[in-house]
């Protein structure tokens, strides 16, 4: 029997009819709402079977009481069967056939099982190998980078005095003094590339830009107020390319008279 899920499920496990049987009647249900003997106990029994048929030779023909039809459609109508099981209950009891253990909801075939959904695996055969090789020509195999070498490039020799040197650091003092050696001979190289500044040459572009600056004031009609000051640094400044200039020509006098000493005539002669 199926309920209202549609599935099948043992609709009648056997049904008691006025056959030729001493005992009462016995029902079965198992149905989709969970339905057992125990929910009918108390209901009224099927009536005696009929004379003259024996125990184990019952009749072809089953005759259903009308008790036993009034308790087969209250347990239809609790079990809610649908039309078609109803119909085909009521047509094997009208014929007095032995009520099926399952019935399917919408027609009395047997349903086929379901296919799988998972398909088979699909054999996968390696593709079919050319009967005649392609064979490329020597000139565009040439032409391409499979014969070029790559060039080979030395790496950076190890100067072999300078780790000897630095091993024997190592092993007298335990620390590395050619490294502290190298980092300070960096530090020196790059304090020789910066030129020194020469003074007197600053102090002529200082010069210059105040004179500028003087000119620009002077066309903004502010030339009063910054004259003054300007006028005063650049006569410093003057001041002092006076004082360098006099003590360059001292020291470049004091070399030409080391290098060409200068005697007396008179003492050339005697």
């Amino acid at each position: 029997m199926a309920g209202a899920s549609g599935k099948l499920v043992p609709l009648w496990a056997g049904l008691g009819h006025t056959s030729h049987w001493g005992h009462s009647v016995a029902l079965s249900c198992c149905c989709s709402q969970g339905f057992t003997m125990s929910s009918w106990e108390g209901r009224r029994s099927a009536p005696a079977a009929a004379k003259g048929a024996h125990f184990w030779h019952p009749p072809g023909t089953a005759q259903y009481s009308r008790e036993t039809q009034e308790l087969l459609k209250a347990m239809m109508d609790e079990s809610k069967l649908t039309s078609f099981q109803r119909r085909h209950l009521m047509d094997c009891v009208k014929r007095g056939d032995t009520l099926p253990l399952q019935c399917n909801p919408t027609s009395s075939k047997d349903p086929q099982p379901a296919k799988s959904a998972v398909s088979p695996p699909k054999l996968c055969l390696p593709g079919r190998l050319p009967t005649k090789p392609h064979l490329r020509p020597a000139k565009i195999c040439q032409a391409g980078d499979a014969y070029t070498r790559e060039k080979f490039k030395p790496q950076a020799r190890r100067d072999l005095e300078r780790e000897k040197q630095r091993l024997q650091n190592i092993l007298a003092t335990g620390k590395d003094v050619v490294e502290h050696e190298v980092k300070q001979t960096l530090v020196q190289t790059k304090e020789e590339e910066t030129p020194e500044i020469d003074r007197f040459e600053e102090l002529v572009n200082e010069v210059q830009e105040r004179k500028e600056f003087l000119a620009e004031m002077e066309a903004l009609g502010h030339g009063k107020k910054y004259r003054g000051i300007v006028l005063t640094e650049i006569s410093q400044k003057l001041r002092e390319m006076e004082i360098i200039d006099k003590k360059r020509s001292e020291g470049m006098r004091e070399i030409t008279t080391k290098d060409f000493p200068i005697g007396n005539k008179s003492d050339s002669h005697d």
